[in-house]
This record gives C-alpha cells, structure tokens and sequence, in this order.
C-alpha cells in the first residue's frame, strides 16, 4: 500500500552521501505526502551549499519510484545549517552558527581574495554569511567587496556600544578599514589588538548567520591566538600558492592550528596556474606545480582545489566585484565556487559527527 510509511521505508537505504547515514534517520526527510500517484516531501540538507544535492534528489526519486502505483515524485529541497558545537571554555556568538578562518602562512597569497570569493559564493547559494576582517594591519576585504565608502553606525546597545556591519553581494562585513582613514597606519601592540578583534566578535549586530568566514591575517600570531581561544572554531582553510617558500610557511599555519585545537578543513592552492586572456586555452605554470597535492598527502589534509590566476580575477577584485559575481563563468569562479561547496559540507560534517 502506498502510504507515508512505505515511502519513508523506500527511502530508508538513501544514504548521505558525505555522513553515510540514512536521511530518514537523519532526519532530512519530512513532510511526507501521498496523493494517489503522486508522492512529495521535502529534503532538507545540512547546506544551501551542498556539492551533491542534485545527486541526492536523483537518489531519493529513484528509490520512491520503485514502489507500484508511483507516478510523480515531487522534492523540495531546503537546508538547515548544523550549528557548532559550544565549548565550555569559550564564548559563542549568539545567533553565530559556524565560525570559520580563511587563514595562511605568509602574504601575497591571495587569501582575501579567496576568503571575500568564498563567503559571497556561500551567500549565492542561499547561507546566511558574515565576513570579519581580522587583518587589522592591512584590511583591504571593503574594497574587495565594493564597500570602500561604506558608512557603518554604531549604536548603544545594552553591553556598550554595538557596530552595525556593512553589507554587499549578500555578505555582512566589518572591518578596522571602517574605522580608521584610508592612509592612516594601525600602529598597535598584540593587547589592542586583541580587543579590537574580541569587539569585533561580541560587539557587532551580526544576526543570524550559517557562517562567520575571519579573514585571517598572514602568519602565526596575536590575531590567530585570539580568534583560537575565544571562540569555538568549525575549522580552518589554510590558503597556499605551489611555490615551495609558501607551503612551507602554510605547513607552519598548519601546524599553529593544530597545537590550538582547531580542525584543519583543508588546503586552497591559489595561483595553481596563469590562464592568458588572448590565449584561454594554455596554461602556465608560474609557480611550480603538484605543490598542493604534495603537501595535501604529507600533512594528511584535504586539498579543497586550486585556482588558476586570471587577469580578471585580479581586476575585478580591485573594482570591488567578486569574480564569482562579474564572471561567474570563468575558471576561477569556478573553481571558488567549488571550494565553497566543499568548505560547507566539511563544516557541516563536523558539525554533525560533533
């Protein structure tokens, strides 16, 4: 008999592909209904961003339309984002579900440019997504998000005043370069430094969010301490290029991540090659080659791709519009866009097994 019953037994040996564990057990599948021939229900997936969703309604169709008397078998498909874990001797943001450091070993690598790419990626399909600027030296992620000019307020709140962030291309951002004059240099010692970035943490309306995406400054130092000991962390991506002077410094991140308790989600190789604008079709190595993967299997951490360097990935950039917006279609969006995806259903894994 075709009931709510038979078709949640059907769907029972559909697995999630990434937990490897049934969605009705899961409880992905809800809101079963029957109509004659026709069977509908709603997949809910740990991610707006999820990399297999299409493969997972495929499975889900196919496994209902094995039993008799099934003609239509419609699937909405929404998400809930899994929230992190809280630990006890850290201090959750409310309304925060995931907090997550786009981070690297030494400059120049492009990892604000991955870390403002990734979050609106995330934004695009569908998560709700804040991006913190914890480069207090050199925060440059406002004009790599079209927000230069943006006037934040901040507002008396009941703990003290509470910065209103800046918002574009769906992403909410805050940033040391709201605060200061464009020319005026940060001239701070690790303290202030630390209390910027806590205030930046606890003293913004961030709202509800899936992802709070820190832009991570280079190297191993006060910034990294902080975010590592005051909040409970999904995980860190470490952003490296194939040149051997980069891995080793991203080995080095790598490893300050580890020693803190934080997961390691995995590697980006940024530059992994130049793709010439009058000739798309060749590839140049500027940078070496195989570096990611080397490092990806010596260090036993995922490498989540690699990004070819464009011109217009740089250009767009600095007119403030993400590559994945501007040229959504290029190689390097692309290959964001993927590791996006891949960043979100890790977080959402750990999440999960948590």
């Amino acid at each position: 008999m075709l009931d709510t019953n038979s078709v949640l037994e059907a769907l029972r040996p559909v697995q999630d592909p990434e937990l490897k564990k049934s969605l009705v057990e899961l409880d992905m599948i809800r809101n079963v209904q029957v109509d004659g021939g026709n069977v509908s229900f709603t997949l809910v997936l740990t991610t707006p961003a999820c990399p297999l969703r299409e493969f997972i309604v495929e499975d889900c169709q196919k496994a209902v339309k094995q039993l008799s008397d099934v003609e239509e078998v419609e699937v909405e498909v929404t998400s809930e984002t899994p929230q992190q874990k809280p630990l006890p001797d850290k201090q959750s943001i409310e309304g925060v579900k995931n907090i997550l450091a786009i981070s690297s070993g030494k400059g120049g690598v492009g990892k604000s440019s991955v870390a403002v790419n990734v979050a609106v990626a995330l934004a695009q399909k569908g998560a709700k997504v804040g991006l913190l600027d914890a480069d207090i030296y050199g925060p440059n992620a406002p004009s790599m998000l079209g927000l230069e000019d943006a006037q934040v307020k901040v507002q008396q709140g009941e703990q003290g005043e509470v910065l209103e962030p800046a918002f574009n291309y769906g992403v909410k951002l805050v940033s040391m370069a709201f605060l200061i004059d464009p020319d005026q240099p940060v001239i701070w010692r690790g303290p202030m430094l630390n209390g910027v970035i806590r205030q930046f943490l606890y003293q913004v309306q961030w709202g509800e969010l899936d992802y709070l995406i820190v832009d991570m400054p280079p190297g191993t130092g006060d910034a990294q301490l902080t975010m590592a000991q005051a909040v409970p962390m999904s995980g860190a991506v470490i952003v490296t290029t194939p040149q051997n002077v980069s891995l080793m410094d991203s080995r080095r991140g790598l490893k300050m991540f580890q020693q803190l308790g934080v997961s390691l989600l995995g590697l980006v190789e940024n530059m992994s090659y130049f793709i010439p604008p009058d000739f798309p079709d060749r590839k140049y190595d500027l940078f070496g080659s195989g570096g990611g993967e080397k490092a990806s299997e010596e260090l036993n951490v995922p490498l989540l791709g690699g990004i070819p360097l464009e011109l217009s990935l740089r250009e767009r950039g600095d007119r403030g519009m993400p590559i994945v917006i501007a040229e959504p279609d290029s190689a390097s969006a692309k290959a964001l866009s993927e590791i996006a995806e891949q960043i979100a259903a890790k977080v959402s894994i750990a999440a999960l097994a948590g």
